[in-house]
């Protein structure tokens, strides 16, 4: 599953290597609770899960051979454990996005892929959506009866290249949980799949090369430059840079925060300085519009 030298930098080391999790024809118990473990940190998404909530029925149908680990997968997935954890609290487009990386292990390639799931919903329900992800060929093909989905952040033949970098969006590092990132309940995708659009990869949080940009939830830009001197109009010619790792002031120094300013093409060169002394990386110069 290789994909670049830069894999530590992109938080996919711990499993780039690793073999997919597979009941054996052969299993034993051991075999039987690894595959377990590995459906509950798939389809849970990382996040951690208490001993009472375990669905100790659901466990042992598999560990006895009464139902395949597609049919494991499926009953976690429509688990009101999935529900409390995912589905109540989310806006149903984020609720989406992650059925596509817990059930089928990579991003939505499209909006019709969206609508399509949105549709199923409104129509039939949320267990027959989930049921669309699972009985689906795509399924089918990659994990079969008995292979734990895993994530599939690969471009792969016959599969559109923007998947790899929207992939990023939605996950943010092996140590990380789905109900953990900063960006909450909020669509990871919405915007650029409405818009056809690609994103950059983001490096996951704590990666050695800072955060990537995230805009504010409120998508607003500050009207001011750094300093509070340059207002808009009130210069030549105006820049919206956008920074992301910028130490914030204090002891000890270890947070690191996302901003965008609005600098006059004069104070330019001195802004980027400024910024590079206080550790910050720039992600993008744009002209800004008044």
């Amino acid at each position: 599953m290789g994909i670049t030298v830069a894999a530590s930098r992109l938080g996919v080391s711990a499993f780039n290597s690793a073999s997919p999790v597979e009941l054996r024809p052969d299993w034993s118990q051991d075999n039987a609770t690894a595959v377990i473990n590995a459906v509950y940190r798939q389809v849970l998404g990382n996040d951690y899960i208490l001993e009472s909530e375990r669905l100790t029925y659901a466990e042992s149908l598999l560990r006895n051979g009464s139902i395949s680990v597609r049919e494991f997968v499926r009953a976690v997935a429509k688990s009101e454990l999935y529900k409390e954890k995912f589905f109540y609290n989310n806006f149903h487009t984020r609720v989406i996005e992650l059925n596509y990386k817990h059930l089928l292990g990579r991003a939505p390639y499209d909006e019709s892929e969206v609508v399509l799931h949105l549709d199923l919903y409104e129509n039939e329900g949320y267990d027959a959506d989930v049921d669309a992800f699972i009985d689906s060929d795509e399924y089918q093909e990659n994990f079969g009866e008995n292979i734990v989905p895993y994530y599939r952040y690969e471009t792969q033949l016959g599969h559109k290249a923007v998947s790899f970098p929207r992939f990023f969006q939605l996950y943010r590092g092996y140590a990380n949980s789905d109900r953990s990132q900063v960006a909450g309940k909020n669509s990871r995708l919405a915007v650029e799949l409405a818009q056809n659009g690609a994103s950059a990869v983001k490096g996951v949080s704590g990666s050695s090369g800072g955060w990537a940009y995230t805009p504010s939830r409120l998508g607003n830009t500050p009207n001011k430059a750094l300093g509070g001197s340059v207002p808009y109009g009130n210069a030549s010619k105006l820049f919206r840079i956008e920074i992301t790792a910028l130490r914030n002031p204090g002891y000890p120094s270890v947070r690191r925060s996302n901003k965008a300013i609005i600098v006059a093409k004069e104070q330019l060169n001195n802004t980027l300085a400024q910024i590079s002394r206080s550790g910050g990386k720039v992600a993008s110069i744009t002209p800004a519009s008044l």
